[in-house]
């Protein structure tokens, strides 16, 4: 077993933990008042779900919460009950989970008894790739899952030691906890068996394996729970995973790369990246793989000499397999990568980097050369917190968070139709709301939203007739959504109500509008407007008095109904 590696940094640790976790606030403070992001008010509990009866149906009703996580979902509603709608109240929580998941590494490294752990705490604490979960309150799923993940491997390497049925327990629940929080916690089995082969040098069926095979048999479960609800329930689905199998090899390859570099070299971070086009056919895109498994096969051979680099690849590489484009995930429709995916597999590389580090200090003549070694990691710490306090001021708002994605990825199609609707609800905004929707339709014609955007913002700065053919778009690309297209077809019914030539089309569009919406009063208000027009008064009336049905005290329709009668009975005279 290796032995312990003492760390350059004396200090005592209760006075470490305090910095670690000042320097984790410090480095967060821009994102600590961020409002909402994206997602976020589909996992902050919702006013139906805050009661007692909520709680049940997170854990019971499949399709309750956004995804099936009902440990996370729990922990929100709890967290609601702390301190309601208050937004700094969950950075806070995440920034303490992600603070908890630091001190945990440290934990974990004195546990197995590798040097640095309190480098490799701090290098995962203030590692800027490490921002998008701590300062997205959504992925509160990330810093929690790896709180209980670390828990359950502290756990388990009790049980290794003692081999008795309280432990093993113990370490079960909590790996079922982590599973209930986030599902890319169903590769801790494999990691431990890594972890097991590192510590021995082999791997025992009967001692190692079989103890972790209830472990492997719910996270199967777990994890196909998930890829179902991302596939059926949340839209993982179209044509944008429409990939071969060769094409998802390809990608795997290249998404392994991509976390590996920006972990080494946290340049150019963004909300979402750009897209990768994978074509087979192009030499290039065959390096990537390639290059694993070159990386794979020089650290099998140096596995003679030690273990840890083999080791620390194979649980990054492990860890990062539920996003590797094997399974389909809903945000592969922006992006194949993403930097909370690698939240999980930057522990692995943490490690190792500052088990390197002790080895070289190790290694180095006493004196100058570990005085520099030592100055460097110390400039490096404060380097990732510079780094992680500018990336967290993208995170302190929607519309920061979409300009900044803009500035580095101005092909993001998502960003600027995000974007568009945020600056339309500004004053003197649907100007810049409009460009920001045809960037977002030229950069993906069939993105049936935009179109609806862009023809409401048309709409609403007098350009009602260019606005019809966004709103047919809308509805030719995106039938199945009930809302929207019963929007769309109340905004054209009334469009065309004032083009006479075009009235019976504004009539039919709003008896369309009016079955996907038949309890909206203003649907049959202007229905029975537009009948009235057409002299049809004794249909107009009879939408006027649904209206009413609907609203009781409706002036509008009260008055129309007043003017439909009078006219017909002048008609009559």
């Amino acid at each position: 077993m290796p032995q312990p590696i003492r760390t350059t940094w004396r200090f005592p640790e209760p006075l470490f933990a305090l910095v670690l976790i000042g320097a984790v606030v410090a480095a967060y403070w821009p994102a600590l008042a961020g409002g909402l992001l994206w997602d976020d008010d589909a996992h902050i509990t919702i006013g139906a779900m805050q009661g007692w009866d909520g709680l049940q149906r997170i854990w019971f009703v499949l399709g309750a919460t956004q995804q099936y996580y009902p440990v996370l979902h729990s922990a929100f509603w709890l967290e609601h009950r702390l301190w309601g709608d208050a937004v700094t109240g969950y950075h806070l929580a995440t920034l303490g989970l992600h603070a908890l998941a630091a001190c945990l590494v440290v934990l974990t490294c004195q546990r197995l008894a590798i040097g640095g752990a309190w480098i490799a705490g701090f290098l995962f604490a203030l590692h800027p790739v490490n921002v998008e979960s701590v300062a997205w309150i959504s992925e509160q799923k990330n810093t929690l899952s790896l709180v209980f993940a670390l828990l359950a491997l502290l756990a388990w390497l009790r049980f290794d030691d003692t081999r008795t049925v309280r432990d093993w327990l113990l370490a079960f629940v909590l790996f079922a906890l982590a599973l209930g929080t986030k599902t890319v916690t169903a590769t801790l089995p494999c990691a431990l068996c890594v972890i097991t082969w590192w510590r021995r040098g082999s791997i025992s069926w009967r001692r190692d394996v079989v103890p972790l095979l209830p472990w492997l048999a719910i996270g199967v479960a777990s994890g196909l729970t998930t890829a179902w609800v991302e596939r059926h329930m949340i839209g993982a689905a179209g044509a944008e995973f429409a990939l071969s199998p060769l094409q998802r090899v390809l990608i795997a390859g290249r998404v392994t790369w991509h976390y590996l570099a920006t972990f080494c070299w946290p340049a150019g971070l963004v909300f979402t990246y750009p897209r990768w086009s994978i074509d087979p056919r192009t030499p290039a895109t065959w390096a990537y793989p390639a290059a694993m498994l070159g990386l794979t096969a020089a650290l099998w051979t140096l596995r003679h000499r030690t273990r840890a680099p083999l080791a620390a690849w194979l649980i990054f590489a492990g860890t990062l397999f539920p996003v590797m484009g094997f399974l389909d995930v809903y945000p592969f429709r922006y992006a194949f990568v993403a930097d909370h995916f690698q939240y999980h597999a930057s522990v692995a590389l943490a490690v190792l980097v500052a088990a390197g580090i002790i080895w070289l200090v190790h290694r180095a003549e006493p004196g100058t050369e570990q005085w520099l070694i030592n100055r460097s990691v110390h400039a490096l710490v404060v380097a990732l917190g510079v780094l992680t306090y500018h990336q967290a001021g993208n995170y302190r708002d929607a519309e920061t968070l979409y300009r900044a994605t803009l500035a580095v990825n101005p092909d993001s199609w998502m960003a600027h139709h995000n974007l568009g609707r945020l600056v339309s609800r500004k004053a003197g905004g649907l100007n810049e709301a409009i460009v920001h929707f045809e960037a977002a339709i030229r950069l993906k014609p069939d993105h049936a939203r935009a179109h609806y955007s862009l023809g409401v913002a048309l709409q609403r700065v007098g350009r009602a007739v260019d606005a019809v053919p966004h709103f047919e778009a809308a509805i030719r690309l995106e039938p199945d959504n009930p809302v929207m297209v019963g929007n769309a077809h109340f905004l054209i019914g009334s469009i065309l109500r004032h083009d006479p030539a075009r009235r019976d089309d504004a009539i039919a569009h709003l008896r369309e509008a009016m079955r996907r919406k038949p309890l909206v009063a203003e649907v049959h208000l202007v229905l029975g407007e537009v009948l009235a027009d057409a002299g049809r008064v004794p249909e107009a009336l009879a939408e006027f008095a649904d209206a009413l049905r609907l609203q009781p005290g409706y002036a509008e329709a009260q008055r129309a109904a007043e003017r439909a009668a009078s006219s017909s009975s002048g008609r009559g005279r």
